[in-house]
């Protein structure tokens, strides 16, 4: 037995952050014990717990997915945890050492320092500290606004960059902690100082001073001596100013370096009037280096220039290693993709992603500081020599988030599908979640956040990150009486109240709840979320109390291919739909929020509100036989996947949803609200094939038709790029957006079939309930859970399935096998340990289990259905031997699903529709095959 991913709020060993009171949370491996029958936390300030700050005891009641310390915690202090566990079968283990410290007091002493230039110099603030006697430890608490390093002795302190990466700096600030080694003797401080996001050029309405229009710092190093006494070094007007070598930087335009400049001269300081009751320790994790990836390639362009390709669409910086000689000036420029063979930027709009370095000729490793780039091409100018790939390297920054989920398949296309979404996420995971990480933008719009959530918290740990998140949301809403921003941070981007977008406020922590089990988000968030419904709640009173939201303007289903679309944004769907949709997912949010977190009135208060929503919108948009009256591809999505569906029309609603497949050729039409939730409909309601289908579609509009055209992250549009490699505009064009990557949820949900459970959040008790498809023949899927690793894996090899499932330890499952013959699965059941129950309530047979690992191999039983030939049903076709080999073969993949369960189709219906994705000689044979027979 061993105990791994100790973690305080999700974060491993986290030094100077916002900790309320600390959560652990942890996960045991390498055992075949069963359930965790007591576990006992201690808490102490020395590594080696000679005295104890807080002792669990032996306790039942310690959950490994979370388990709150209350204690009072002490500033600048760090404190050691462990934990050991006791299994039901006798075995048991201690962890190993972890631990978390807490930041500074809330006083500051130091002084908001300015240098005594022009505000649009760049500069290097400074400070000399003279060590003295032996010290026990030191720590700087500090932050420069807009964006900052820190450097002691000429060394940069910490791996992170970007700091104090983006928030919402009208309402906090978020200050950083760094543990710092003094020399003896003299000891130079320097912070260096860039635009950022607070000053810089950065926003569509207001280009720059966002926030602020002057540079500035503060901080407080603190040194503990041994001796027992304690000094403190603050800013104020005795640090110094130099102008910076990075002579300009800037979020969009990127940064120009000369190490020729003379940077000898000093200037003073002042003290600037800025609020140090905003200075909040820090809730983001760490933005760091993650990868270092060579160029594939050296291209020489037909038009002369000379490009590096990085492989990969990726975000962050590029570093080279330069011999260049006194004054020789590099240019760099970014870009995403090539036209013609030459290297093109325009989708960029009007950012510059430029870096310009002039050469003190000094041999150095060179990179950025203040600015990063979403490329994939690099075009080198002024480059002396062959360029060699040797000499660079791109390197791949966003925030710290333990990667967490991998699903491999028979398709290398869609193996590549899953890659482009999770860099798609890497990259636009830089402390926001933002849309697209190249352009002028790079807003973190709450609408992309919400319906990618739940892919992300399958891929990555982002608790911490949602959780930092979600303040910044809090944040806004207060200035907007409750209301979400279209992004966050606002950035002078006002717009707000658009359905989807505003679900930010509960989709998103409802998801983190579910996939990490730690309430403590829900406490975090109650009153943001609650805000949301309050004041969709306001805007219905106002129109007259409906209890549907039919009021305001609304992204709904943003670029959907039913509107507008040559050039259009908006979907055919009815926005009032959509957001009276919202309103009542919302809705039932908070409720379970408010139940699971005590507020038990509140959780009956919105109950009740909840089915008001319900009945109206019942009301308004089905008729009484059971028809949807808005007949759009989303409308039957929206209302299959939020529960709006009656009963009385549930079959209407999904007969209706194919019927619009098959008008649309069996293509998506879906935006950004349709699409996220397509496949889960479809599986989730007895049309698996067709999500099968839309998955593997080739052509425009589908996923896979990006990555045939060689995309590596997701795009914003499904026609990004044109069949003829041609980019299609350049208006809003981003190469890099995740939105559309939500595919990847359905993934780990329906095809592997990984799903968190509210009644034991946290994948305590998980529900594995893959839905296999002869069109990818095997899947391999593992999720490094909250509770511990599970996997789900399942190869359809002739006329039996193979399933296989991991369930961690202390957790239990419900294991959903499709079509299984009960008996076999009975008999197999018998011969396993960790079975707790079978059933068949309906055509697949449910097994319940503790942790273990299980395999199953059977045939599926699979009942015919009636398919239509032209002129010869299925029933006579498959009395024919001949007839019946062909439809086995082709169709059924040896007794697997058939296309539709919902509808009756012809052959010749079958051929133009889901079996497209077919090679085409492939689909010639059937069709040969079926009419000879005939």
């Amino acid at each position: 037995m061993k105990i791994t991913h100790l973690k305080t709020n999700h974060i491993e060993n986290p030094l100077g952050f916002a900790l309320y009171q600390p959560t652990i949370s942890y996960v045991v491996e390498e055992t075949t014990a069963k359930n965790q029958q007591k576990a006992q936390v201690l808490v102490s300030k020395d590594e080696t717990f000679s005295s104890i700050e807080l002792d669990s005891g032996e306790s039942s009641d310690i959950h490994n997915t979370g388990y709150v310390l209350e204690m009072s915690l002490e500033p600048s202090t760090r404190y050691y945890w462990k934990v050991k566990v006791w299994a039901e079968n006798g075995e048991s283990a201690e962890s190993d050492v972890a631990w978390f410290e807490t930041s500074k007091d809330t006083t500051w002493t130091a002084d908001w320092i300015t240098p005594k230039l022009g505000k649009e110099v760049q500069v290097s603030l400074e400070k000399k500290v003279t060590i003295e006697k032996p010290i026990q430890k030191a720590r700087m608490y500090m932050v420069g606004l807009g964006i900052y390093e820190f450097y002691l002795n000429e060394k940069k302190q910490g791996e992170e960059c970007l700091l104090p990466g983006f928030h919402d700096y009208d309402t906090w600030i978020q200050y950083q902690t760094f543990e710092v080694e003094l020399a003896d003797g003299d000891n130079t401080i320097e912070v260096l100082l860039g635009d950022g996001w607070y000053k810089g050029w950065f926003g569509l309405r207001q280009r720059e001073e966002n926030y602020g229009d002057r540079l500035a710092c503060i901080g407080e190093l603190h040194i503990w001596y041994e001796d027992g006494s304690k000094e403190v070094v603050t800013t104020n007007t005795s640090w110094k100013a130099r102008k910076s070598p990075i002579v300009s930087s800037g979020i969009y335009p990127g940064e120009v370096f000369d190490t020729t400049l003379d940077t000898g001269e000093v200037f003073d300081t002042e003290v600037i009037d800025l609020d140090k009751n905003k200075l909040s320790p820090r809730l983001s994790p760490r933005i760091t280096v993650h990868e270092k990836l060579k160029p594939i390639e050296v291209i020489h362009t037909p038009a002369g220039e000379t490009v590096l390709d990085m492989g990969q669409n990726m975000v962050g910086w590029l570093q080279f290693h330069t011999r260049a000689a006194t004054g020789c000036k590099l240019h760099f420029q970014m870009g995403e993709i090539l036209q013609d063979g030459n290297f093109y930027n325009d989708n960029l709009r009007t950012a510059k992603a430029e870096f310009t370095y002039i050469s003190d000729g000094v041999e150095r490793d060179v990179r950025q500081h203040f600015t990063f780039y979403g490329y994939r091409f690099v075009k080198i100018q002024g480059w002396e020599g062959e360029v060699n790939p040797d000499d660079f390297r791109g390197l791949v920054i966003h925030s710290d988030m333990e990667e967490l989920g991998d699903i491999e398949t028979s398709d290398p296309l869609v193996n590549q599908l899953i890659h482009n979404a999770k860099w798609g996420q890497k990259g636009n995971f830089v402390d926001v979640p933002t849309d697209c990480p190249q352009r002028d933008e790079r807003y973190g719009w709450t609408g992309d956040a919400q319906i990618f959530s739940g892919t992300a918290c399958f891929t990555m740990d982002t608790y911490a990150f949602y959780t930092k998140y979600g303040h910044d949301v809090y944040a806004e809403q207060k200035k907007l009486n409750g209301s979400v921003p279209d992004v966050v941070p606002v950035a002078n981007y006002h717009g707000d109240a658009s359905t989807a977008w505003g679900e930010a406020a509960t989709v998103i922590p409802w998801n983190v709840y579910l996939h990490y089990g730690d309430k403590k988000i829900l406490e975090l968030q109650y009153d943001s979320m609650k805000a949301w419904v309050d004041y969709m709640k306001g805007e219905d009173d106002k129109y007259g109390a409906k209890r549907l939201w039919q009021s305001g303007f609304h992204y709904a289903d943003w670029l959907a291919l039913d509107g507008n679309f040559e050039g259009g944004v908006y979907g055919a769907t009815d926005p009032f739909l959509i957001s009276s949709g919202y309103y009542y997912l919302s809705t039932t949010i908070v409720a379970k929020a408010a139940k699971i977190i005590g507020k038990n009135e509140d959780a009956l208060y919105y109950q009740n509100l909840a089915k008001e929503i319900y009945d109206a919108f019942v009301k308004e948009y089905f008729t009484p036989n059971g028809r949807l009256c808005v007949n759009t591809m989303t409308a039957y999505v929206v209302v299959l996947y939020m529960g709006l569906t009656p009963e009385f029309a549930y079959e209407n609603t999904c007969r209706g949803l194919l019927k619009k497949l098959k008008e649309n050729r069996y293509h998506l039409n879906t935006g950004f609200v349709g699409t996220p939730y397509l496949c889960r409909v479809l599986s989730e309601n007895g049309m698996n094939d067709m999500a099968y289908h839309l998955l593997l579609e080739k052509g425009f509009p589908g996923w896979l038709y990006e990555v045939l055209m060689g995309a590596t992250t997701v795009w914003e549009r499904w026609n990004s790029v044109m069949p003829d490699g041609r980019i299609s505009g350049t208006e809003m064009n981003s190469l890099n957006h995740y939105a559309y990557g939500s595919i990847v949820e359905w993934m780990y949900r329906n095809m592997v079939g990984i799903q968190p459970m509210e009644e034991a959040a946290g994948f305590k008790l998980v529900r594995i309930a893959p839905k296999p498809n002869y069109q990818i023949p095997w899947v391999k899927g593992s999720l490094r859970s909250a509770a511990g690793m599970i996997r789900s894996e399942w190869k359809i090899e002739g006329k039996q399935l193979h399933v296989a499932m991991e369930i961690p330890f202390d957790c239990h499952a419900e294991l959903v096998l499709p079509d299984a013959p009960y008996e076999a699965i009975l008999n197999m059941t018998k011969q396993m340990d960790g079975i707790e129950k079978v059933e068949q309530p309906k055509s697949d047979v449910v097994v319940s289990v503790t942790a273990g690992k299980y395999e199953f191999i059977y045939e599926p039983t699979v009942p015919c259905r009636k398919i239509y030939n032209i002129d010869c049903p299925v029933d006579e076709l498959m009395a024919n031997e001949q007839t019946r080999k062909i439809l086995e073969e082709e169709f059924f993949s040896v007794h697997h699903k058939v296309p539709f369960e919902k509808e009756l189709y012809t052959m010749e219906e079958l051929m133009n529709g889901p079996f497209t994705s077919l090679p085409y000689e492939k689909q010639k044979e059937i069709d040969k095959r079926l009419r000879a027979i005939e």
